[in-house]
């Protein structure tokens, strides 16, 4: 049974459960420099949720099967990559230039090695070294793939496209002196193969992950399962035919106990893909002559027709086949389009979910026909337990969800209970109903007549269990547009107790955030509440692991929480002064039963301003450290660089918080203001208080991934990161209706701060953003051009008329809200934007909202203003840039556009370019007042003359 199943408030989450990503497998790209933690495969879906939801603390912890998806590959591209600007001398022609790379400073940094990822064995005995390479190069991303009902496959290897790998695997033990002895690789698989989906068996003596060639051809491409003995470190085949290959489009693989796995394969009987008709069998028709009121937003990469159908039913059905480690294997079922698999704690039993038709050409397959079955262990059919229809009229407004059963899961406190949400207001929240969701409960087998058991009855939307016994569970409801959420402690084995609120908060209240509770390790391989002793205390304690948000910034606990009476005692705490730490898991739930407080050991993260994120091993009851890990400083160069988080006001008296950093050896004082680069991405509120709350550590690690803006601290520049952008809306009120006065008064008091403070030259202060950050960017370019020099706006929506059915947290339609969806489009105010503005997008962009048609018809709207302005679309790269030579190409034309705009800026020069006409502008047309660049597929390498690359990345509706 997968965590994230069972429990959507794992124990290293330090927030709310208002929201889960809708497919926790998909990992959105982060830092390859950055620390990965793993766990064991129970576990590991839980922790996607916490880079998808953005949780700053966690960026390092993902889950184990997700290299799909991580920024891992190739560091040395065999495409070669112009450095014809070693000397940098941005004034020559630069339209239509092949890849550049950026300077020194920057491009080093962006070089340097990455740290392998960790994953902890389920005994806690062991430790996993994933080895990686650097960011990978185009030449690895430049194969074909087909866009198929919201996601892009990768037809030679036959899973997901832009899948990085591991290079190597090596396995430290934990020794007695909480040390780590010496490493052994894991061996026997062919030189240079690429290793993904790494999980270890239910009793840690086996590790299971895939392999896949370097060549070219469809053979080596497809992936391969292994088995590893984990004392030995001997890898081998799972089976033992070369012809069984792993089909990996949705689920690939689990343990269903310690000697066995069930398997997704490509079906023997698979032939060649289907061909695409030269001529089509009829035109392409929509119709809704029934009236039906369907809503949905810019979703991408759908089916087209019947042909699109048939290339998804040919990829993604699967075979199922259950694998033991003695070689014998046995079909499972017929072949189809299975989406996931879970077995029960007491590996008895499996559920089992897949797709079929009829599909939809207007949403992705998440919403396509639903089925979940469940099947015994041993591969025997027992009984459906729903088939859910096509659902494409579930409603845009927040928490509205699909109608019928939905998160079907396992109880992680019983062998094989089953237990599921069904909505009672038809999926719409705008409907008003009491109660609106129900959790029910029943077990796996059941006699004909048996009804399910009401577990408990919500009036908010449910947002997840956690588990402990009969006696203790916790449930978790929210709605977004109050922002309430409540946790409800019940007791699953006896009606007679009333349920009763342990928590009733606003989820942007972080100052009030008691913390979730941590969970422990069962012999089942599931993951339940702990239960902790306090020495002959006869008390009901759990364990506590919050953020201590602050004024001073967030201060890590955990606290001894007594669940009947409400007390708590504290019992660790990050360090205030100069170090960062934080409760990661805990580390003594290897027996059976409660957990005694004077025997706790937990696993923590610390770092420092200066200092790169270490683990450590905490022990009680003298809570000693044990360092196990020493990871070198990423980049070295910026070891001293200057941070500090800093607080000023808005004019309406909201609090407004950022993240200064100052350049390594800088001193106002004797070196006056640098040029200044602001970050930002806005959010929204609904209350002021709350606005205003500090967010993050002074002591955190500066984590500088391959386009941050953090970079040019290389380049001298000062860098405010991330203001507070606060859109508010209290009450009824619609934030987005004063979005563009509200936008506008939050960076003119961040401007005016640096500037107080001697850091940063009026004159030369930049704006930039990725995202709703580039589109911060543009509208603050077009509505207070008296703030910044110049802007940068990486894959961003300017024209909200394109996203008519609701955008970011935007849930009216365009017709409900019409002078909103206008006033807050800078494709609008294109006319008013007299400052440089560089554009860069993604050819592939298939993130909902931002199609790169967004730029380019910006870039049109901007030139037919005569406004100074760039267009940069880079081939093949989806919402997030992913190849070596994409990143440092962006680099490149972002430090050009800061040294001519920024460095280099005068009022003087911008005084001469706003005084001339449009019609002046206009006649200078190529010279400097505009430029597309589309850079050649080929980016001027022979090697890459044909490269055809288009990314695949996943972003959940609050990205938009």
């Amino acid at each position: 049974m997968r965590l994230h199943k069972v429990y959507h408030r794992l124990s290293v989450l330090h927030f709310s459960p208002i929201s889960f990503p809708s497919n926790p497998c998909i990992l959105h790209l982060i830092s390859p420099y950055s620390l990965r933690l793993r766990f064991p495969r129970r576990i590991t879906a839980n922790f996607t949720s916490i880079t998808s939801m953005g949780c700053s603390r966690f960026r390092n912890v993902v889950p184990l099967g997700a290299a799909v998806t991580e920024d891992g590959g190739g560091g040395n591209s065999n495409v070669s990559v112009s450095s014809s600007t070693a000397t940098f001398d941005y004034e020559e022609s630069t339209v239509g230039v092949a890849y550049r790379v950026p300077p020194p400073e920057i491009k080093d940094i962006v070089d340097a090695p990455p740290v392998p990822a960790l994953s902890f064995s389920p005994l806690r005995d062991k430790i996993l070294f994933l080895k990686r390479r650097s960011l990978p190069p185009l030449s690895e991303f430049a194969r074909p793939e087909e866009k198929l009902a919201g996601i892009r496959i990768d037809g030679s290897c036959n899973t997901r496209s832009r899948m990085s790998f591991y290079t190597g695997i090596g396995i430290h033990q934990i020794l007695p002196d909480n040390t780590l002895g010496p490493e052994l690789g894991v061996h026997g698989f062919p030189d240079g193969a690429k290793i993904n989906f790494v999980s270890w068996s239910p009793d840690g003596q086996h590790l299971s992950f895939s392999i896949r060639g370097n060549g070219e051809d469809d053979e080596s491409s497809k992936l391969r399962v292994w088995i590893a003995d984990v004392e030995t470190g001997k890898a081998r085949p799972l089976f033992q035919s070369p012809d069984i290959y792993l089909n990996a489009v949705f689920d690939n693989y689990v343990w269903v106990d310690n000697s066995k796995l069930l398997v997704c394969t490509i079906p023997l009987s698979r032939g060649a893909p289907p061909r695409k008709p030269l001529v089509p069998f009829g035109p392409k028709i929509l119709s809704n002559e029934e009236k039906n009121i369907i809503q949905v937003r810019t979703f991408q990469d759908l089916l087209k027709d019947e042909y699109d159908e048939d290339l998804f039913d040919y990829y993604a059905t699967s075979q199922l086949v259950l694998a033991s480690l003695d070689g014998t294997t046995s079909d499972m079922g017929p072949p189809a389009v299975y989406t996931s698999m879970d077995p029960s704690p007491d590996h008895k039993y499996i559920l089992i979910s897949s797709i079929h038709r009829p599909y939809s050409f207007i949403v992705p397959c998440g919403r396509f026909p639903k089925k979940v079955d469940l099947w015994s262990a041993d591969g025997k059919f027992v009984r459906q337990l729903c088939d859910l229809p096509l659902a494409e009229d579930i409603p845009i407004a927040f928490n509205s969800v699909r109608k019928g059963m939905r998160s079907i899961n396992w109880r992680a406190d019983k062998p094989s209970t089953l237990y599921w949400v069904e909505t009672q207001d038809g999926g719409d929240a705008k409907v008003e109903v009491s109660p609106r969701d129900i959790v029910y409960t029943q077990p796996a087998e059941t006699l004909d007549c048996e009804q399910p058991a009401i577990v408990h009855k919500l009036d908010l939307r449910y947002g997840g269990i956690s588990w402990c016994d009969d006696s203790l569970a916790l449930v978790y409801e929210s709605w977004y547009k109050t922002r309430r959420i409540r946790t409800w402690v019940i007791t699953p084995g006896d009606d007679v107790v009333n349920p009763r609120i342990l928590f009733d908060r606003s989820s942007e209240d972080v100052y009030s955030d008691p913390g979730s509770p941590m969970l422990r390790r069962t012999q089942a391989g599931t993951y339940v509440i702990a239960n902790i002793k306090k020495g002959g205390d006869e008390g009901r304690y759990i364990l506590l692991n919050g953020i201590g948000a602050t004024p001073e910034g967030n201060i890590p606990f955990l606290d001894l929480f007594e669940i009947n009476t409400g007390s708590k005692e504290r019992i660790w705490e990050s360090d205030k002064e100069k170090h960062y730490e934080t409760v990661v898991a805990l580390m003594s739930d290897q027996e059976e039963g409660d957990l005694h407080l004077d025997q706790l050991k937990i696993l923590t993260s610390k770092e420092s301003k200066i200092e790169n994120p270490q683990y450590y091993l905490v022990t009680w009851p003298d809570k000693k450290t044990y360092q196990i890990t020493n990871f070198p400083h990423p980049y070295p160069q910026l070891a001293s660089l200057q941070k500090e988080m800093i607080r000023y006001q808005r004019k309406d008296g909201v609090q407004l918080t950022a993240t200064l950093y100052l350049p390594p050896g800088y001193n106002p004082s004797t070196d006056g203001p640098l040029p200044c680069l602001v970050w930002s991405y806005p959010g929204e509120f609904k209350s002021k208080d709350a606005a205003g709350q500090v967010r993050g550590s002074p002591n955190e690690f500066a984590g500088i991934g391959p386009t941050s803006a953090l970079l040019w601290l290389a380049r001298r520049f000062a860098v405010l990161s991330g203001p507070t952008i606060p859109i508010i809306g209290e009450g009824d009120v619609e934030a987005n209706d004063t979005y563009v006065e509200q936008l506008v008064s939050s960076a003119e008091a961040a401007v005016e701060e640096v500037i107080r403070r001697g850091v940063a030259h009026p004159k030369k202060i930049a704006v930039g953003g990725h995202s709703y950050g580039a589109f911060m960017t543009a509208n603050l370019l077009a509505h207070a051009p008296h703030l910044f020099c110049c802007g940068i706006a990486r894959s961003g929506a300017y024209n909200r008329t394109l996203t008519p059915f609701g955008f970011q947290n935007e849930d009216r339609t365009l017709w409900e809200a019409t002078n909103t969806y206008v006033e807050m489009s800078p494709f609008m105010s294109a006319n008013k934007i007299k400052k440089p503005i560089l554009l860069m997008h993604g050819e592939e962009d298939n993130n909902p909202g931002t199609l790169t048609m967004q730029s380019d018809r910006f870039f049109n709207a901007l030139k037919g203003h005569g406004a100074l302005c760039r267009l940069v679309i880079l081939p093949y790269e989806s919402h997030g840039y992913s190849a070596r030579e994409s990143i440092m190409h962006v680099l490149w034309e972002t430090d050009r556009w800061l040294h001519k705009y920024s460095v280099s800026s005068s009022s003087d020069a911008d005084e001469k370019h706003g005084s001339r006409t449009v019609e002046e502008n206009a006649d200078k047309g190529n010279k400097d007042s505009e430029s597309k660049v589309v850079i050649p597929s080929g980016g001027g390498s022979p090697e890459a003359s044909d490269l055809k690359y288009e990314g695949f990345h996943s972003m959940p509706r609050s990205s938009l």
